[in-house]
This record gives structure tokens, C-alpha cells and sequence, in this order.
């Protein structure tokens, strides 16, 4: 299957890409989409129509009212579905929860795989209003919260006052699924200012510079919902 990389997409492209992509998933999603338009319309164009107003200035309200009424039910339903069907395909991949992160709005800044082990466990630090959530993910849950707990203390040598929260993807006890991971972070709650995230993460590139440059785990990493993010939002 042929990687397409949806930064370098423009907006048509990537919205045909995410209904391709959602078609593999749920081969039924045409008709459902024309049918919610289709009611959506009818719906929308008695209402405008029974609005004040006759001749050509009613008719051309309800055209309007009856596509606008049936364009955003329909739009919201695709979201859904598309972030549904992207969130399946990258599931249980090396990486799923960095792909994930990148559903996180402006304000946040992601690092992937700052640490990682021969298992391919990963841990992906994320730095915003609640401080600094280390993001782990992998096959064991034992082992992933070893992985955090080396790079907690890791990383609270280099910002010792900044608050530190560890959270494990999956679906397992005290695990976040990955679809709800980027609300999860979001609900956090805001513990630093704009103005001490600028300086924890001048502070924490001291930490990564410790590190070198380290060697990715084998097996495709998801970046499927970087470029497409906005498509998916589904608001």
C-alpha cells in the first residue's frame, strides 16, 4: 500500500484521500452520506420555504436553507466515521500514540519516542498547559511503566518544579484508549503559563541533547493523521 504524505496535500486532496481511506473500512459510507444529505436537504427546505417570503427570493432561501442543513449533518457524520476508520488502521502499530497526538490543537508541543526499548515500547513526551505528560505505549504494561518511570526521573533532574503526569495507550485497566487520547490530555487541566512552557522546553533540550540521535524502532510509524487532522476533528 503506497504511503502518501498529507502535508504536501492540498485541501481536495486530502479530503478524498480520508473518504478513500474510510471507504476500505466501511465500503457503505457513500450511501449513508448521500442519504443523511439527502434528508438533511428535504428537512432544510420546508423549513425555509414555510420561512416569510414568496417568488424567486423564497425559492432561492430554501435551495439554500436545504443544502446548508443537509451539508452539516453530513459533514459531522464523515468526521466521525473518518476518525473512526483512521484511528482503526493505526491501532496496535508502533507509533499509534504519537499519531494520535497529533489531533492536540496549537499550544502543544510533541516529542516522539524519546524513549523506547528492543520490545518497541515507546514513550512520547507531550509539554502544554498541564506541564509535561509522558505518553506510553506497547505490548506490556509492566514494562511500558518501567520505561516511564526511568524517563520521569529523567526528566524531572531537568525540571524538578514542573508537574509530571504518565499516561499508558491501550485498553487495559488505568490504560487510555488511543481514540480518546488527545481529549485526555487536553482535560489535564492547565498548570503552567504560556510563558513557563517556552522555558521548560528551552530547559528540557538540554535532555535531548543528552540523548543523540536515537535509532527509531523497526515497523512503520502512522503519520496518516498529522495532515489530515483538520478533516478529522469532526468540530
Amino acid at each position: 500500500m503506497s504511503q502518501l504524505d498529507p502535508s504536501t496535500m492540498s485541501r481536495r486532496q486530502q479530503i478524498v484521500e480520508t473518504y478513500r481511506l474510510t471507504k476500505q473500512s466501511e465500503p457503505t459510507i457513500g450511501v449513508k452520506l448521500l442519504a443523511i444529505f439527502v434528508v438533511g436537504a428535504v428537512v432544510g427546505f420546508i423549513v425555509f420555504w414555510l420561512l416569510p417570503g414568496s417568488g424567486v427570493f423564497g425559492w432561492i432561501m430554501a435551495v439554500i436553507g436545504a443544502v446548508l442543513v443537509g451539508l452539516v449533518p453530513t459533514l459531522i457524520y464523515f468526521s466521525r466515521r473518518a476518525q473512526k476508520a483512521a484511528y482503526a488502521r493505526i491501532e496496535g502499530q508502533p507509533g499509534a500514540g504519537f499519531a494520535a497526538l497529533n489531533m492536540l490543537r496549537r499550544g502543544w508541543t510533541t516529542k516522539q519516542a524519546v524513549a523506547f526499548n528492543k520490545s518497541q515500547d515507546l514513550v512520547h513526551r507531550v509539554v502544554g498547559p498541564p506541564g509535561i505528560v509522558l505518553i506510553g505505549e506497547g505490548t506490556s504494561h509492566n514494562r511500558v511503566r518501567g520505561l516511564l518511570a526511568n524517563e520521569r526521573t529523567k526528566t524531572a533532574r531537568v525540571v524538578p518544579d514542573v508537574p509530571i503526569t504518565e499516561v499508558v495507550v491501550g485498553n487495559g485497566e488505568d490504560e487510555v484508549p488511543l481514540p480518546k487520547l488527545a481529549r485526555h490530555v487536553t482535560k489535564l487541566g492547565r498548570n503552567v503559563s504560556p510563558a513557563e512552557i517556552t522555558d521548560i522546553l528551552n530547559r528540557l533540550k538540554a535532555l535531548d541533547n543528552t540523548r543523540g540521535t536515537l535509532p527509531m524502532p523497526k515497523g512503520p510509524v502512522p503519520t496518516s493523521m498529522k495532515g489530515l487532522r483538520g478533516n478529522l476533528r469532526g468540530r
